[in-house]
């Protein structure tokens, strides 16, 4: 059963990011006195985001398990008083004082307590008071690495058009992509008017794409969840609503809130309906990113989870095998997920910003 194990390791660290601390815990937990493994618990941990980066794990020769990890930093306001504390600070629940204050990490949230550390509970879990918590967080760290790469590839694409106009090797490929997505850009918006908002719509899908990447490779520093944070996809959502509220046509705004056309009695039902359309479409975009990346990954962590809960040979083969089909559909569902997104948000901005009049 061991090499089964050591084998189903190896293949996990090719089948999610998470995978590789989550098949590990879960070994771990399964020659606990073959104690049930919590599967929630651990695929909860592995999709959440963190105020640490998890590198490896390990179980020591005395039994006990060692994580190597890379604390972040912690930063909170409360009251006037901001805190700033590597999370390493907060270790084994540990209470922090700042300023006569107390604080608690508890679950991967900061809360305010007493001296002690005492958390109060009710049927909803803990009511002590919560700082504001603005800390640069797992998700945070990976954001910023996109951006990055988004900046090294296109300043380093713009240079290369300055010595010659004829793209070559990585730059051809690039070209290609931006083309593509601009063709997206003319056939929802138009021509005419695709080019104020080509930038944005390029933005948005190489940001989802590459942060879709950078969750799909199982070592540091990937392996973070950003898409899947509904955070990161409102926020999304929330400028593609903006951009379509801000640059719609007057046309747009009389369709919407008067609904020419129609008898008069029909209004009243017609206009609440439109109002509401334009909030369900940028909620459709936040929702669809949001479940298609953390299903991807819950799905390949609950396949290989089976392995050792059932502690079965037969498993090992099917459950692999199928955690590693749903790896490569992630492969093909980061880049759709992406495309989809951007081609919605051409579509709801190319709808608000046509010239069109209504006849009564």
């Amino acid at each position: 059963m061991n090499r089964i194990k050591l084998f189903v390791f190896a293949i996990a660290a090719l089948a999610c990011p998470a995978s590789v601390m989550a098949a590990h815990e879960m070994q771990t937990d399964s020659t606990e006195a073959k104690e049930e493994i919590d599967v929630n618990e651990i695929i909860g941990h592995h999709i959440a985001d963190a105020h640490s980066w998890n590198i490896f794990g390990y179980t020591n020769s005395d039994g006990e398990k060692v994580e190597l990890t890379i604390p972040l930093p912690v930063i909170t306001y409360y009251k006037g008083d901001v805190l700033v504390r590597l999370s390493s600070a907060f270790e084994e629940e540990a209470v922090v004082e700042h300023n006569g204050l107390y604080y608690k990490m508890h679950h991967g949230k900061i809360y305010m307590t007493n001296a002690a550390g005492d958390i109060e509970t009710d049927e909803n879990g803990p009511i002590n008071e919560r700082p504001l918590d603005i800390s640069i967080t797992r998700n945070v760290v990976s954001m910023f690495m996109s951006v990055a790469l988004l900046l090294l590839i296109f300043i380093g694409a713009a240079r290369a058009y300055r010595k010659s106009s004829v793209p070559r090797g990585g730059n051809a490929m690039v070209e290609t992509l931006v083309l593509f997505v601009k063709d997206i850009a003319d056939e929802q918006i138009g021509k005419e008017k695709s080019d104020k908002f080509a930038p944005y719509i390029l933005t948005l899908f190489f940001f989802i794409w590459i942060n879709n990447i950078i969750g799909l490779i199982p070592f540091f520093p990937g392996g973070s969840n950003l898409s899947g944070n509904i955070s990161f996809t409102g926020i999304l959502a929330v400028f593609t609503f903006l951009t379509t509220a801000i640059f719609a046509s007057k046309s747009y705004w009389k369709h919407n809130l008067t609904v020419p056309g129609i008898p008069f009695p029909m209004k009243f039902l017609l206009v609440p309906i439109e109002i509401v359309s334009m909030f369900t479409k940028p909620f459709t975009l936040l929702i669809r990113l949001l479940a298609n990346v953390t299903g991807g990954h819950i799905i390949i962590l609950s396949l290989l989870s089976m392995i050792f809960i059932t502690q079965s040979y037969v498993m090992t083969i099917p459950s692999v095998l199928l955690s590693l089909v749903i790896f490569v559909l992630e492969l093909i569902f980061g880049a759709l997920q992406a495309y989809i997104f951007a081609l919605l948000s051409s579509l709801y901005i190319g709808l608000a910003v046509k010239d069109e009049e209504h006849e009564d």
